[in-house]
């Protein structure tokens, strides 16, 4: 019986010890696993900075890609204007055309219509030479 206690007093001291190494952590690193750590941290802060700088960019883009937009936009609206506007003119002149083609008719019919009766030709008055001008010395 004692022997049995004395196992079992050996096994709870082994489990507690046991128990409380696993809940205290080991401090013992080897040096090319703390090589290695050291190394991922240097990597996982340069990663981080490039994110920094691409998310920057990306702002960046962003914000020319809005400027770009909104001139688009107002490039597009101005052009419909000039649509219309062209439009309209267009329809101007083919109405405008129409009225002087109408009238030219109008124009021809009244002048075959009226006949003059006599033709006067008239001379034209003839041109006087202006007198030379006089040069000044000086």
């Amino acid at each position: 019986m004692t022997r049995t206690v004395m196992v079992r007093n050996l096994l709870s001291v082994a489990a507690i010890t046991l128990v409380s190494v696993s809940l205290s952590g080991c401090d013992y690193w080897p040096p090319a696993l703390q090589t290695q750590i050291e190394q991922l941290r240097s990597e996982l802060q340069n990663v981080t900075m490039e994110k920094a700088q691409l998310q920057n960019q990306m702002a960046s883009f962003t914000k020319v890609k809005d400027d770009l937009q909104a001139q688009v936009d107002e490039l597009s609206k101005a052009n419909r204007e000039k649509a219309t506007m062209i439009t309209s003119l267009q329809n101007g002149l083919t109405a405008a055309q129409e009225r002087l083609a109408k009238s030219a008719k109008v124009a021809t019919s009244k002048t075959s219509a009226v006949k003059p009766a006599t033709t006067v030709t008239q001379k034209a008055p003839a041109k006087k030479k202006a007198p030379a001008k006089a040069t000044v010395k000086r």
